[in-house]
Parts: C-alpha cells; sequence; structure tokens
C-alpha cells in the first residue's frame, strides 16, 4: 500500500511544484472520508491540486466552483426540476453535473457563499448526504476541497463551517529559485496528467479500505501522546510575537483526526497507529495561521516527550551519584588528613555518622561534613547546614553549599567538638564503635547507584534514532516537518553528550 500510495502521488506531482504535502494530505484527507481547506492568495495552484486530486480515483467525476455573493444553490447543487414541479408537483434538482454527483469538489472563496449554500455544504461535508425534494441522497463524495485568501469573518456564523474542514493548510507562492524558474518555463503544468490505471483507485477499493481503516487500532501510549496535546493546547507560541494562546479543538474535531491517523496507519501498510502518524496533525488544529509553528513543535515534543523524561531521569540520579561519589572521595581524604582522630567513630553506609537521641535515634550527619566542621569556640557561632529527610525516612544533617535545598530541608546552624555536634546550640553526641567492634570498610566505587548509565544511554540514543527514522519515513510529513523533528532529536542528542561527559567524572 506505501508503495502505491508513494507511486500515486509522484505522478500527481508531475508539472506542479512544492505542492507535494498539500496533494499527500489532500489524499489522506479522500481516504480518510475528510475535507481540506486550502489558504493562500490567488495563483498557488490551489484549483490544481482539487484537479490532480480527481485523477487519483479511477472513472471520478469532478466540480468546481468559485463563489461570490450572488451565487445560489442551483449553482451548486442543480437547477431545479420544472418537468417534475409542473407534472408530479415535487421540488427536486437535477444534480447531475453538479456537486452532489461529484466524486471530488472544489469550492473556491467558500467564504464569500451565501447562508443557503454553507448551510447544505454543512451537512454534505459531515454526513456525505444530500436531501432533494423528498429523496436523502448518499453523495459518492471523496473529497471536499476548499480554497480561500482569508479565515472565515468572526461573527457571522461560519464556525461550524469552518470546523468541518478538518485539515487546513497555508498555501504559499514557489520559494526555491530552481523551481520557480522551471514552472516558468514548464508549457505542460495546466495540461491533465494521464496516471497509470494500475494506481488509481477503484470505487470497489474504496469502500474495502473505508472498512479495513476502521478496524485499525489505536494504542494507549498514542492515546496518551494525543491528550499530552491536548493540553499543550492550552499555551500556544504565536510566531512572530509573545503572544500565546489558548488554542480550542471541539470534540467532533479531535474524533475525526482519530480517523486521520487511523488513515494513516493504513497507507503505511500498518494495523495499528503509531507515534509517527501525529506529525501532520498540527494541520488540523490550528485556528489562525500564526499558531501553526507552535502546535507542531507541540507534536513532535509530545511524540518525543518520553526520552525526555528518560534524559531528565537520568540527568537526575546522575547529579546525586556526582554529589555521593565527591562526598565519599572527600570523606577518604579527611580521614588520611585527620589520621585516627575520629577513627572510634561507628560509619553507616559508608558515608554518615550516626546522632545519638536526635530525633528518636534516627538522625545521620555526613562523615566529610563533619570532619571539617568548625570547632565550637566563643568566637564562632557556628556554620549554615540544613537537616531533611531522605528516601528511608532518616534525618540527614549536611553543611549548606549553596546548592539547591532538598524538598523539605530546614537551615540550622552546626559546630563541632571531637565527640559530637552542636545543632543550633543544642549538643548531640556522636555513636561509637562497641567494645571490640570492628569498623566496617569504606566501598570505593565508580558507580554508587545501581545504574548503567554507558548502558542506557546508548539504548536511549537508540529508541531515539529508530523513533526519527519512524517519523521521517511517513510519506505525509514535509520537508520542514523534517527540519523540526531533527532540530528537536538534536536537542535531545545534546543533553545526552552531555550526560556521557558527566558520567565520565565517576570514572576519575
Amino acid at each position: 500500500m506505501k508503495e502505491r500510495i508513494q507511486s500515486l502521488l509522484r505522478e500527481m506531482n508531475k508539472g506542479i511544484y512544492e505542492k507535494e504535502t498539500e496533494l499527500a494530505l489532500s489524499l489522506l484527507a479522500a481516504l480518510a472520508g475528510e475535507s481540506i481547506i486550502l489558504l493562500g492568495p490567488p495563483g498557488v495552484a490551489k484549483s490544481m491540486v482539487a484537479r490532480r486530486l480527481k485523477s487519483a480515483f479511477k472513472d471520478a467525476k469532478s466540480f468546481e466552483y468559485l463563489m461570490s455573493r450572488f451565487s445560489t444553490p442551483d449553482e451548486i447543487f442543480g437547477p431545479v426540476s420544472i418537468s417534475k414541479l409542473k407534472d408530479a408537483d415535487k421540488y427536486e434538482r437535477n444534480i447531475e453535473g453538479y456537486l452532489p454527483s461529484a466524486d471530488v469538489v472544489f469550492l473556491d472563496e467558500i467564504w464569500k457563499a451565501g447562508p443557503a449554500i454553507q448551510n447544505t455544504l454543512l451537512t454534505v461535508i459531515n454526513e456525505k448526504v444530500f436531501r432533494n425534494g423528498e429523496s436523502e441522497i448518499k453523495l459518492p463524495l471523496k473529497l471536499l476541497v476548499s480554497a480561500s485568501n482569508e479565515l472565515p469573518a468572526q461573527g457571522e456564523g461560519l464556525e461550524a463551517l469552518w470546523d468541518r474542514f478538518i485539515i487546513r493548510m497555508e498555501c504559499t507562492n514557489i520559494k526555491m529559485e530552481k523551481n520557480f524558474s522551471a514552472m516558468l518555463l514548464d508549457s505542460d503544468s495546466e495540461k491533465d496528467i494521464g496516471i497509470d490505471e494500475k494506481l488509481q483507485i477503484t470505487d470497489k477499493e474504496y469502500q474495502k479500505w473505508t472498512e479495513e481503516i476502521s478496524k485499525v487500532t489505536v494504542p494507549e501510549y498514542v492515546l496518551k501522546s494525543i491528550v499530552d496535546i491536548r493540553k499543550g493546547l492550552g499555551n500556544v507560541p504565536v510566531s512572530n510575537s509573545d503572544e500565546r494562546h489558548n488554542v480550542y479543538v471541539s470534540d467532533r474535531r479531535w474524533k475525526n483526526i482519530i480517523r486521520l491517523l487511523k488513515t494513516s496507519a493504513f497507507i503505511h501498510d500498518r494495523k495499528s497507529v503509531e507515534l509517527a502518524d501525529l506529525v501532520p496533525i498540527y494541520h488540523c488544529l490550528w485556528q489562525e495561521p500564526e499558531e501553526s509553528e507552535g502546535i507542531r513543535e507541540i507534536v513532535i515534543r509530545a511524540m518525543l516527550s518520553e526520552y525526555a523524561v528518560k534524559i531528565a531521569d537520568i540527568k537526575l540520579a546522575l547529579e546525586s551519584d556526582i554529589r555521593v561519589y565527591r562526598q565519599h572521595r572527600a570523606t577518604i581524604k579527611a580521614k588520611r588528613e585527620m589520621g585516627l582522630e575520629d577513627s572510634d567513630k561507628k560509619i553507616f553506609d559508608s558515608y554518615y555518622y550516626h546522632l545519638i537521641n536526635h530525633d528518636t535515634g534516627n538522625t545521620y550527619i555526613f562523615m566529610a561534613d563533619y570532619q571539617n566542621m568548625r570547632w565550637a569556640t566563643k568566637e564562632n557561632a557556628g556554620q549554615l547546614g540544613v537537616i531533611y529527610k531522605d528516601s528511608k525516612k532518616r534525618s540527614i544533617i549536611r553543611s549548606f553549599d549553596g546548592a539547591d535545598t532538598p524538598p523539605g530541608a530546614s537551615q540550622v546552624y552546626l559546630t563541632r567538638d571531637q565527640y559530637g555536634i552542636y545543632i543550633d546550640g543544642v549538643y548531640f553526641e556522636i555513636e561509637k564503635l562497641g567494645k571490640g567492634e570492628r569498623q566496617m570498610g569504606l566501598r570505593l566505587v565508580g558507580n554508587p547507584s545501581d545504574h548503567n548509565y554507558h548502558q542506557e544511554i546508548d539504548e536511549l540514543s537508540d529508541f531515539i534514532r529508530k523513533r526519527q527514522e519512524e517519523i521521517v519515513g511517513n510519506i505525509l510529513i514535509s520537508p520542514e516537518d523534517r527540519k523540526v523533528m531533527e532540530s528537536n532529536v538534536g536537542t535531545l542528542n545534546k543533553e545526552m553528550a552531555f550526560l556521557r561527559e558527566d558520567f565520565q567524572k565517576l570514572e576519575e
């Protein structure tokens, strides 16, 4: 399926320049049974996109119309049948050759149409039905492409119709000079192209694919990313501005987006949606074009969030291990320099001395902090320290070095003598070795925790690389999407490089 869709898109792109993404997403919308609106100035090939979409379907009929405020329903849905009105007293339209008989429809300047046309389009787009007199007709419509050079005006009741266009894309002029020059010299670009019938989609295939798309599953981890994206829409950065918008997306729209994701999975030969299918949905979420880039960042970061969280976890664990390891080395150095002065004090967990009768006997102080602490004198009011609870619910005392204070820590003033310490002027003795009791040896290890940082970072790097390959392999994303993805992956790779540098500190 993926090879066929890629071949079909290559054929449809012949003679048309820098509209690969518009054509790809229009085809996605058609296969999903959804609609797309193209926003942009006149002369940027919006109508050509719709004409090319017709060629994707075998024996497809199309309908095009340029709307104005004088357009009438007869011009869009067909004129009233005079004979039926006269002979049978029935109000029916002759729909052949008009929108109700078409597979692909292109409506230009849709916001200029009157309410009678727009209200009918709501049912046409959403339910694919058209009421013709007493009959309700199931439409063959596969895709409705609309175009405009402006957003719908506020306060004119156009919100419902705007919401029906699930995919919204901005169309611009050709950007690359070589493509612009080729377009100027291409005399065949406006002609209809012939597509191999083997690539064209038949009605029978379309119906079969519609059923198979419905069976595609959406796993829990994809739903979680969608929920994260939905939360991110509450704070969307606006391009070229310091503003941030709270972007509203209706529940119906989210439901239709799921259909797009299933269709994306289907054309990539999968029976389940993957995170790689999420990239194009930023085209479905913005209300104003200036929100598009910010939402794309939100979508891509949501797809990589599990790796960002893992990197943050590794960073915290590594920082903790570095602190403990340095503390350990300082302890060893201090003991060597101070000789046997504290050799009678009992060491706990390789790093701590135990304070007797403080906090029901559950208080400990870092050895190196005690050994480097100022001795109590009349002139010495003490040095600043903190006391906090560790993961084992023990009270831990340490000197305050200006680093981040542990959660729930309280500040205290500390001094010492040969046998114990003063905490805010109250004295507590340090536990000594019992008679005949031997000191447990200090364990100096390169990695104090259970983390295998080399392995964790290598595995994480592999996961990120595979995720990037999956996303870049999506035939629906644009070159600009790939650049943004590569930028975000590059940021993660830099953070992992810093982690590798920090890890070297444990091996010094």
